[in-house]
């Protein structure tokens, strides 16, 4: 009985981790693949049958591509945007989501249910009510203009009214026989108490805002004013692309999320973890 039930344990154990590590290599297998063709050359990256390993490792390639792109201002127009939609978020995200879960005011659940519906339609048909907003405001190709979509955050006031409703009402009322104002009981009561929330909606509004490629690429033109994501599009070509330098861009576009992973890596995992014990 303890044979078969041992077997069984092990047989089990055995498919969990032979899928863990297929569902793996399937999603690692890309990055191999695009750090790879970045040593390569041309026709190496466009030979039938492909091969995975460069015949020769091709340095010129990475200074091919910092020669073709401001990476300098690429990267800071990046940071920038990154910086400043994690700000907006947190700052006007934990106000509503504060307001929507403990404040009683007329049209609550109505004004709760548009930002609700904000949330269920594609981004993509907001891209051009939002450009002829920028525009009209004369602030195309700008910084602000990378950050405009990100003022708001449908799904930060979603996720942040969550958090607050999993806080006991007795909080805020024993903060108001205190003496506490509504504002005092926002920002040195309730707000504080939702640190592990804050920390999941800082990564993913960085994460999704570090690979943000068609707003950037539909509201600022210049090349210098771009983002990383939208300066590598202008590396492909209409009939042909070297991929090498493509691939090779790419990689150096991707080393600073990577290297901020690495450093916060606990932080990472703690936040996303936090989002399912809510």
């Amino acid at each position: 009985m303890k044979d078969s039930l041992h077997r069984s344990y092990m047989m089990t154990k055995f498919v969990t981790y032979f899928f863990l590590i297929l569902g793996s290599i399937i999603m690692i297998f890309p990055f191999l693949w695009m750090i790879f063709t970045s040593f390569k050359t041309v026709p190496e990256s466009m030979q039938i049958p492909a091969t995975i390993l460069p015949a020769q490792i091709m340095w010129d390639n990475f200074r091919d591509a910092m020669d073709s792109l401001p990476f300098d201002r690429l990267y800071l127009n990046t940071a920038l945007m990154v910086f400043f939609r994690v700000i907006c978020a947190i700052f006007f995200s934990s106000m509503a989501g504060y307001a929507f879960a403990k404040l009683k005011f007329r049209f609550k659940n109505l004004l709760f249910g548009i930002v609700l519906v904000q949330m269920s339609l594609p981004s993509q048909i907001f891209i051009i009510p939002q450009y002829q907003m920028v525009a009209k405001m004369g602030m195309a190709n700008t910084i602000f203009a990378l950050v405009f979509p990100g003022l708001v955050s449908a799904f930060g006031v979603f996720f942040l009214r969550q958090t607050y409703l999993s806080i006991p009402d007795e909080v805020g009322e024993a903060a108001y026989l205190d003496g506490c104002n509504q504002w005092v009981t926002f920002y040195k009561i309730m707000f504080p108490l939702t640190g592990t929330s804050v920390a999941a909606l800082t990564i993913f509004t960085a994460v999704f805002a570090y690979g943000d490629l068609m707003w950037p690429l539909v509201v600022n033109s210049d090349l210098k004013m771009m983002t990383l994501s939208s300066g590598l599009s202008t590396l492909k070509g209409q009939f042909t692309t070297n991929f090498p330098v493509l691939m090779s861009g790419s990689l150096l576009a991707m080393l600073p999320m990577v290297v901020l992973y690495l450093i916060f890596q606990r932080q990472f995992v703690e936040g996303i973890a936090g989002t399912g014990g809510k």
